[in-house]
């Protein structure tokens, strides 16, 4: 009985996206919406939040499957990002970087403490490996799983309008800002586009993954001393 809010969920997200291509408005995200609507119902039949995480546990499982599926896209276009590694390479080191300090200034620029630093500074880094990467900086695990979300969101539902306003229509570009911004929605994001720009926002999504969770232990150490 329980496992009927995995079926929920599932009818929910399919609900959502078929608003959410209906009215063709960016803020409409799918994502968001899943999310509002389960959030009412829990609240308005007071289903313990607990209940609800044991009843979804089976669509854990397809998280992995979902991970894999990001490189169909990657391997499609692999031969022109080969040809482009150097040039690829900077621009997701430098957004790594960027994406770190981003988070770190803006709990500075807050008054934060160190575990709010540490819990903000991987929030562009897809859930899992931002958690495994806060809990070794000394992050806590709740703040920066709403860091991650939030940036997510809003790279899915504003990143496009933004580039559009910069004039970025590359798809390239399209795909590793996203990317490398709000990982997992972004990359979802662009797949609504066209399979290029998933193909970028695939790679940028775990090249910057992997290089965060090197980098930034090195400049959470730096802010501690600097700025701490």
């Amino acid at each position: 009985m329980i496992y009927l809010y995995s079926v929920l969920t599932v009818v929910a997200f399919f609900l959502s996206v078929k608003l959410s291509k209906k009215l063709a408005i960016s803020l409409l995200n799918p994502f968001l919406l899943t999310l509002s609507l389960l959030l009412a119902i829990l609240i308005i039949f007071q289903i313990p939040y607990k209940d609800y995480q044991r009843g979804t546990s089976p669509l854990s499982h397809f998280l992995g499957l979902a991970i894999v599926a990001l490189a169909i896209p990657l391997y499609e276009q692999f031969p022109q990002i080969r040809r482009r590694w150097k040039a690829i390479g900077f621009i997701l080191l430098l957004g790594t970087v960027v994406s770190i300090c981003s988070g770190m200034l803006l709990a500075l620029l807050f008054g934060g403490t160190k575990d709010i630093v540490a819990a903000l500074m991987p929030k562009s880094v897809t859930m899992p490996l931002a958690l495994v990467i806060a809990g070794e900086i000394g992050g806590e695990f709740a703040l920066s799983a709403v860091g991650v979300m939030v940036a997510g969101l809003f790279g899915s539902i504003l990143g496009v309008p933004i580039l559009k306003l910069a004039r970025i229509t590359n798809p390239q570009a399209i795909g590793m800002s996203l990317g490398i911004a709000s990982h997992a929605l972004g990359t979802a994001r662009c797949m609504e586009i066209n399979a290029k720009s998933a193909s970028y926002s695939s790679l940028a999504l775990v090249v910057c993954g992997l290089l965060s969770s090197f980098i930034a232990p090195l400049i959470f150490q730096l802010a501690v001393k600097w700025f701490m």
